[in-house]
């Protein structure tokens, strides 16, 4: 379930005032390089004026949580909370939000489903609410910028921008690989760039073409670090960050859900006197996810999982295994046994895995078969189970995988195989969580033995 946020009013973000000296990461921006550009228009499109009032969304005081209406956000934005049913501030939104909204810098550790998107969301809609830009404006040159390292993440946030801005007449547009360039292009000229939400490569190739300018940018996100770095983004995303103005002229908002060292340097290189945050695990694997480890040998894996799917509370599944060519033999072997499943991994066509999750959600597919890289933007309420048909290298991913069940108020359950190429996993996962994982022989009835 999205969560979302709450906070301040900003005071601005674009610090131009203060005549700081530039970042290290800076470079000239775009916009001397700029032709003449067809324009898209002044300004944005004037916030919906209906006669929705605040006082129509009723939300009691409750001890020890933040409500949306103790924190003067704009009255489109809470029209959309409102929309959307949310009520309170999520611990990360609540102890981030008095500072993002004050345009501090913000660094922070969470992982996925701690409300971290809509922390950020929350933040750069109502600092463009409050600071509308009344110069002529181009197609193309982007107000705030998310970076996130996988197309899954880039649609989620974008959906969920969207649905924080029905009210606002603010325009999100994505920036995704593996989709028609022309298309986004066109989608480009069509209405202004508020919130660009991108993968880097492809934010690359658009800069490149000068079909984006960056360099008008009052709020850089960077989402997910830890595996940006992990996939090898960085290099883009430094090309990315000097085409932006420089860190006294932006507001950075950096989340990881690890801080290594090569983050920590990051972090740093990136963002001024950045307020720190941090979310422990714990507040992810909670008790609405039932998790359980079957001790299995390696060639009974796929005879378990077989016997777990087709249990009747099982009405729809992400197994996750740490490999494409793991994913894609599992996908074959479950169509052969009758079953609806999609593929979801980095070699799958971008239009085919839209399709696929869209399949998952409408209930047409009741099986998907992911590698963590593709999970990490599933946000889908009503998963029933997650299958770990490997367990994780590393640790974090765990948490993740896990959190794509038990959403939305609902239960849901885990279950992790653990044979004898993997079960020393399990101590580092055990760590993080700051408990020990029950483990458990399967029955003979789940390895469909007489």
């Amino acid at each position: 379930m999205y969560t979302a946020a709450c906070g301040y009013f900003s005071f601005g973000s674009n610090m131009s005032e203060q005549n700081q000296p530039p970042s290290g990461d800076h470079q000239p921006s775009q916009s001397g390089q700029r032709s003449r550009r067809r324009r898209s228009g002044r300004g944005r499109k004037p916030a919906d004026t209906t006669s929705w009032d605040v006082s129509q969304f009723d939300v009691p005081p409750e001890p020890g949580k933040l409500r949306f209406h103790d924190l003067g956000l704009p009255q489109s934005v809470m029209h959309g909370i409102a929309d959307l049913g949310f009520k309170y501030c999520s611990p990360i939104q609540a102890r981030s939000l008095p500072f993002s909204l004050r345009a501090h810098d913000v660094v922070g550790k969470a992982q996925t489903g701690t409300g971290k998107t809509a922390a950020f969301l929350v933040t750069i809609i109502t600092e463009l609410l409050n600071h509308p830009v009344d110069d002529e404006r181009y197609a193309g040159e982007a107000r705030s910028l998310i970076i996130a390292p996988t197309r899954e993440l880039v649609m989620q946030i974008a959906d969920d921008a969207r649905a924080l801005c029905k009210h606002t007449g603010l325009h999100v547009h994505t920036l995704v690989g593996g989709m028609d360039y022309d298309k986004q292009k066109r989608h480009l000229t069509e209405s202004m760039c508020d919130i660009l939400v991108a993968t880097p490569g492809r934010l690359l190739d658009f800069a490149g073409s000068r079909d984006v300018y960056l360099d008008r940018v009052e709020i850089l996100v960077l989402d997910e670090a830890d595996r940006m770095l992990d996939m090898g983004f960085i290099p883009q995303v430094r090309r990315i960050v000097r085409l932006t103005p420089s860190r006294d002229h932006r507001q950075t908002l950096f989340f990881s859900a690890t801080f290594t060292p090569e983050v920590i340097n990051l972090a740093e290189q990136w963002t001024i006197d950045a307020v720190s945050v941090e979310i422990e695990p714990e507040n992810v694997a909670t008790d609405s996810v039932d998790q359980k480890v079957y001790i299995t040998s390696a060639k009974d894996k796929f005879r378990l999982l077989y016997h777990i799917i087709r249990q009747e509370e099982v009405e729809s599944v992400i197994v996750f295994a740490n490999r494409r060519d793991q994913c894609r033999r599992l996908q074959e072997k479950l169509k052969t046994k009758g079953f609806s499943v999609g593929l979801l991994s980095g070699d799958v066509p971008q239009n085919k895995r839209v399709k696929t999750l869209d399949d998952f959600k409408s209930g047409k597919i009741k099986i998907l078969v992911a590698t963590d890289v593709a999970g990490r933007g599933i946000h889908i309420d009503g998963i029933s189970h997650v299958v770990n048909y490997t367990l994780p290298e590393e640790s974090e991913d765990y948490v993740h995988r896990i959190g794509r069940t038990g959403r939305a108020g609902k239960l849901g359950t885990s279950i992790s195989f653990a044979c004898e190429d993997d079960a020393f996993l399990l101590e580092p996962i055990q760590k993080l969580l700051g408990r020990k994982l029950h483990c458990e022989q399967p029955t003979a009835e789940l390895l469909g033995e007489s």
